[in-house]
């Protein structure tokens, strides 16, 4: 045989502390057919500064969807199937790389998908440019080693091979026809070189993980041996891997034989569905073995041949909606009829590979009414590759190399929901059948009519009123997960552990609303002073950041007076210009001067922003540049009077200290103390510090200006009206 090595690699990744899935990076390889060995290359390094410290990454592995994760602990909605993900752990300690390989043997064919990420992230909100974060890298690389010339068995023809040795496997493949309800492996004629019984073992399948259900077959010291297969994957090829447990020297000659036993699928009334089964079975191979499916014009006619089919397939029609959005619709109606004789099969198609990103969900709703046996129960499979028709006979909805998920309706409980998050690439079948119980009247002759509801969604109940459903994308690939909020966590918000009450959002609210109030002092101290632009500029500030703030919260107590990104851009703004002018007031500069400052910083203020919104130097630049104005002017002062400026010591003590330490205080807690469970009253905090360090830092009024005298101003009216002249003659 001949093999070929293959090398695929993609980009490496930073990693992020995870707090939800968008956090976890993910990788999409695509393994080809006949791959008889895998190899992962995962590559992690570390930056070499300070703050990185010793980390653990946690890599996750999953065959044809993005693995589901849960490394918080959290709850899953209800309904929903989780199967824990196969997953490795890589620390990174005193070394700055690590790198780990993975093996795997037969692996399946098709896509493949890891997802890495760190550990939970610590919730504290940094401020960007006041720490560094260290980077953490990841990188995975393929290797794959295929055979070009794998040889392929016929069904129902018994085929002569030979095992060299035990090093050297024997790699063969069979293709698995539609409606094969079950398989049979037979070897035979096994002997090794040296005429004794042969001591090989047969692995049918290829792995996958998760969960791996390849089937073993040892045979020692027995010249026959077979192994029976229930419902393998339909139209797809089956790995037989053949490997001798004898002596190093001796070759092992063996006959394998595979034959198949075909199902006959019963027609409905619709015609598509008459089409779709005339090319089933044109394409079904008519020469295998044990097969029980009629030819082409021997097609059931009557309702009657149909009860004797093996199943009763109904037609449905996939219905593209949106990215990762699909809706089944059944021709006939969304109620389909389920009998005990042979189980209903609805095929639910999900192998366009993008829609493995999403969620299938499942829902099953029983007419009672059409139910005639009371105790009678329907029992429903959802399966991928291959439907399970034997549902009468187990109940943990199992086939050949996969698991399904089971669900039951009956006439106490006439509703079923099911939900498989990111399902796999593949063909999902829907199995129904009517189940009574024994000695209740004619089974045979019951029927049961059931409602069937199948969708993708991107995110099941659009992740609740407390998530966002956000949609991901790795290169080419989309998928999509929930981020959660208020305390809300779980895959779709549902888990209310931690979640934050009604009365602790109102709180959070109006203390982050309710706190810019305290920018009414500063104000009216402005306008005292005569510092009527910077008064305005401090009623802008308080009036975004109030709004801003009643539109960012997290649950239900919300309200956004216009867009978002508008509200949050305002109040930024507001707030870097206030510390601006304020500084510049305070320097007690020319006033042409000071308002070419003004509009001139205000300017480069706003475009800064609108680079890097959240960037620490759009605030220190400008406040930097104001101080550094601010000190300069007063050096000038000071020099021209022949002393220090401000000269007066109650100045000092009762007005520019206490306002510095309530700015370096609110400095403080903006960029050390807030975190993500203590947001609402650290930064309702910094509102109060920076509004009444703004009052105390004001400069007084100019003393050529006199105080707003409001009863000279607005004096009565018979006195402005008095009649001077008449009072003058009157003394003379």
């Amino acid at each position: 045989s001949l093999y070929v090595s293959e090398y695929f690699s993609q980009s490496a990744q930073k990693l992020s502390f995870y707090s939800w899935y968008g956090n976890a990076k993910l990788f999409h390889f695509h393994v080809p057919e006949d791959t008889v060995l895998l190899r992962w290359l995962l590559q992690a390094s570390r930056g070499k500064g300070p703050e990185c410290t010793s980390m653990e990454i946690t890599v996750h592995f999953r065959h044809r969807a993005p693995p589901v994760i849960n490394p918080l602990g959290t709850r899953f909605p209800a309904n929903a199937t989780v199967r824990p993900s196969y997953n490795i752990s890589i620390t990174l300690s005193s070394a700055v790389q690590n790198t780990t390989f993975v093996n795997v043997t037969t692996p399946a064919a098709g896509d493949w998908f890891i997802a890495a990420h760190l550990p939970e992230a610590a919730g504290r909100i940094e401020v960007k440019g006041f720490s560094t974060p260290c980077p953490y890298m990841f990188q995975a690389d393929m290797f794959v080693l295929r055979l070009t010339d794998m040889p392929v068995l016929e069904p129902g023809v018994p085929t002569p091979h030979t095992v060299v040795s035990p090093a050297k496997p024997l790699h063969v493949k069979v293709f698995v026809p539609k409606h094969a309800s079950g398989m049979r492996f037979q070897l035979s004629s096994c002997v090794t070189s040296e005429q004794r019984a042969c001591n090989v073992r047969v692995l049918l399948g290829s792995i996958t993980l998760p969960q791996s259900f390849q089937r073993s077959l040892i045979c020692t010291g027995s010249i026959n041996c077979s192994l029976a297969l229930d419902s393998p994957p339909w139209e797809k090829w089956l790995q037989i891997m053949v490997e001798s447990l004898g002596t190093a020297n001796a070759s092992v000659s063996l006959e394998m034989l595979a034959s198949f036993t075909v199902c006959r699928p019963g027609s409905t009334s619709s015609f598509l569905n008459f089409i779709s089964l005339n090319q089933s079975q044109a394409g079904a191979r008519p020469g295998a073995a044990g097969s029980s499916a009629p030819a082409a014009g021997e097609a059931p006619r009557n309702v009657s041949g149909q009860r004797s089919s093996c199943l009763q397939s109904q037609p449905v029609v996939r219905e593209d909606l949106d990215v990762v959005s699909v809706r089944y619709r059944l021709l006939n109606g969304p109620s389909v009829p389920v009998n005990s004789l042979s189980p209903t099969l609805l095929l639910l198609n999900l192998n366009t590979g993008v829609d493995s990103g999403g969620s299938l969900v499942v829902n099953l709703l029983l007419n009672k009414t059409s139910v005639s046996l009371a105790n009678a129960t329907v029992a429903a499979c959802v399966s991928a590759a291959s439907p399970v028709l034997s549902l009468n006979a187990t109940r943990n909805c199992s086939t050949a190399f996969s698991q399904g998920y089971p669900l039951s309706v009956s006439t106490s409980s006439g509703e079923a929901m099911l939900i498989v998050l990111y399902p796999q690439t593949d063909d999902w079948f829907l199995s129904l059948q009517l189940l009574c119980p024994r000695g209740q009247g004619d089974c045979a002759s019951a029927e049961a009519k059931v409602t069937v509801f199948a969708y993708l969604t991107p995110c099941f109940n659009d992740c609740g009123p407390y998530g966002q459903c956000s949609l991901l994308r790795r290169h080419g690939y989309l998928y999509a997960a929930c981020s959660c909020k208020a305390g809300w966590g779980g895959w779709s918000c549902t888990d209310d552990t931690k979640a934050q009450t009604v009365g602790t959002q109102n709180l959070a609210t109006l203390l982050l609303t309710l706190s810019n109030l305290m920018f009414l002092p500063a104000i009216a101290v402005a306008v005292y002073r005569y510092y009527l632009v910077e008064a305005s500029v401090y009623t802008y500030t308080m009036f975004f950041s109030t709004f801003y703030h009643a539109c960012d919260q997290p649950g239900v107590a919300v309200m956004c007076i216009m867009d978002y990104d508008t509200l949050q851009y305002c109040d930024f703004l507001g707030s870097v210009v206030s510390i601006w002018v304020t500084i510049l007031c305070m320097a007690r500069l020319k006033k042409i001067l000071k308002y070419v400052l003004f509009v001139l910083g205000t300017l480069l203020i706003a475009m800064s922003l609108q680079l890097d919104r959240r960037g620490v130097w759009n605030m220190m630049g400008p406040c930097l540049f104001a101080l550094v104005i601010m000190v300069t002017a007063w050096v000038h002062h000071g020099a021209k009077r022949g002393h220090c400026y401000p000269s007066s010591w109650k100045r000092w003590v009762f007005y520019l200290l206490p306002g510095i330490t309530l700015a370096f205080i609110a400095i403080s807690v903006y960029a050390f103390m807030e975190t993500n469970e203590n947001y609402y009253y650290t930064h309702s905090i910094w509102h109060v510090l920076v509004a009444c360090s703004v009052a105390f830092l004001l400069p007084p009024r100019d003393k050529h200006k006199k105080p707003w005298a409001w009863s000279q101003k607005l004096t009565c009216r018979y006195q402005i009206c008095q009649n001077d002249r008449e009072e003058l003659y009157a003394v003379t």
